[in-house]
Order: structure tokens, then sequence, then C-alpha cells
């Protein structure tokens, strides 16, 4: 347990893949430590996209405040900068009010964004078009080998056009490869970060039980309405898990079981990338997700 002033309280951070009880540990910490969560699930910041992202209700909140929850509407984009800058504000208003900030969230790179010492470049919206431009006259090749003759690093990591019309925008607007922004794993403020170990065909039942529920709950109907909102036009939203699916039951093109199906299936290749990033960390404390003393074991750590 963290001693001393309020600034020196460690920020909590619970982690782990989709589907391992992550918002519930969140709120049994945040009553057992008088602390608020505030989520770093890039999908739950979109008001709507409620079934489909297994967003925490208000009455499962049971009076915890949660922070950073319905924030955007679906046709705008996400962006992990202001997120670390919102995020990172509301820890220090936390933390001086005497209370515990617990982020909570899969999102690994924005769970990284508010816990480590991550510095981001800036954006130009005529380059970005004009790199768009050539994108579609050279195509994703064209763009990689460009990307390859000034940060070969990021080119043999990113594989999709977006991310390398970022890379190269990136190099253009500082002279630095976008490789050089990574983050190291170095804390911004002290951090303890725990994490949630399933059984691998343990977590793959609870996905598949999980978006059938979805399923049954109406997550056709929330797609539609979301539709209507503009969820085509969101980079970010339209592209989450079970929304795309779905949008494609909306347009004729699958069924509801075939998309029910095609969910759980990109379900656990996300679980899996998840799991791939987090265990790639070795300042995480993993623990069993359905261990009796689970909170007990996670507060002492805090």
């Amino acid at each position: 347990m963290a001693t001393g002033s309020d600034a020196e309280l460690p920020v909590i951070a619970v982690v782990g893949p989709t589907g391992s009880g992550k918002s519930d540990l969140g709120v049994e910490l945040a009553l057992a430590l008088q602390g608020e969560v505030i989520n770093a699930d890039s999908m739950q910041f979109y008001r709507g996209m409620d079934i489909g992202t297994a967003k925490i209700s208000e009455s499962e909140r049971r009076g915890v405040p949660h922070h950073l929850l319905d924030i955007l509407d679906v046709a705008e984009e996400a962006s992990v900068s202001r997120f670390q800058a919102e995020c990172r504000q509301i820890i220090a208003d936390i933390h001086g009010r005497g209370k515990r900030a617990i982020v909570v969230g899969g999102s690994g790179l924005y769970v990284r964004a508010a816990l480590d010492v991550l510095e981001f470049p800036g954006t130009d919206p005529a380059l970005r078009r004009r790199l768009e431009k050539e994108l579609v006259a050279v195509g994703l090749t064209g763009m990689q080998a460009r990307l390859r003759a000034v940060d070969p690093v990021s080119a043999g990591r990113l594989g999709d056009a977006r991310r390398v019309v970022r890379a190269l925008e990136v190099h253009e607007l500082t002279g630095r490869p976008f490789s050089s922004f990574m983050p190291s794993r170095e804390y911004f403020q002290p951090a303890v970060q725990i994490g949630l170990d399933v059984p691998r065909d343990v977590l793959h039942q609870r996905l598949a039980t999980r978006v059938h529920a979805m399923v049954d709950a109406g997550l056709l109907d929330e797609v539609r309405a979301l539709d209507a909102r503009g969820l085509r036009r969101g980079k970010t939203a339209s592209r989450a898990l079970g929304y795309a699916q779905f949008l494609r039951v909306l347009d004729g093109a699958s069924d509801v079981d075939a998309a029910a199906e095609e969910t759980i299936v990109a379900t656990r290749q996300f679980a899996r990338r998840q799991l791939t990033w987090f265990r790639a960390d070795p300042r995480i404390n993993w623990l069993p997700w359905d261990d009796r003393q689970l909170v007990a074991r996670a507060a002492k750590l805090c």
C-alpha cells in the first residue's frame, strides 16, 4: 500500500483481455480503496455503443464515479493524444481529492498513454489528405516502400494503410521516424498494473456466451440506431467488434447467426492480440480472474 502524500499514490490500472472481468474488478477496487474509475476502452468512449461494448451500466457501477465514458458521438474519431491529456487531468483531480485513480480497459495503447512517458506527434490535415490521395495512386505497397526508405522499423511493423499513412505523415512533419515515438516502459508517475489471467478455453467460452447475450439483448437494434446517427462515417466506431459485422446484416449481406459467429471469431482474435500486448509488459501483476480472494490480493498490490 502506498504511503506519503496524495501525490505519491500510484495510479492503479486493471488490464487484460476482453471478457476477463476488468470492469467488475475496477468497481470492487474503487469500493475497497475509495477510488474512481477512468475508462481506457476506446470503444466505450462512444455514446450509444452500450450492448456491443459490454459497457458497465449505472447499476453495475454501484455508485462509483466513472470517467471518460460516453464522451464521443459515433461519427467522431477517437484520439489517443486527447485521451492522454484528459486522463492525466482526471488522475490529478482524483488524487487531489484524496481518492484513488483506477484506469480500467483493454485498449493497450490507451493504457500506455495513461501510464507511461509517451509523446504524441501532431497532425496536419492537409498533409494527411495529400498522403491519402497518394495512397490511392500508388497503393499500399508503394506507400510501404516509401516508409521503408525512411523508417524501416515502422515499415516492418505496420501493415494497414491508415497506419502507414500516419507514419509517413509523422516523418514529414517532424523529420523523425514514427518508430522513435514508441513508448518506453517508463511510468509517467507511480503506477501499479493488475492483469486478469483467464485460461484460453474458459475465455473462449465466455466470449461466445457474451456475444450471444449481446444479440439477445438487442445488438442489431443498437447498430441500426447508431447507423442512423452516422456510425458508418466514424473511422473508429465503425470498426468496432460486432458493429462492423452487424452493419452487414442491415445491408442484407449477412444474417444474424452468421454475424454472431463472425463476431465471436473476431473477438477471440482480438483477445489474443490483447494478451500478446499485455504479456510483453513485465510490470503487470497477473492474478487469476476467478480467485476468491481476487479483490483483497489486488488491493494489497495497490
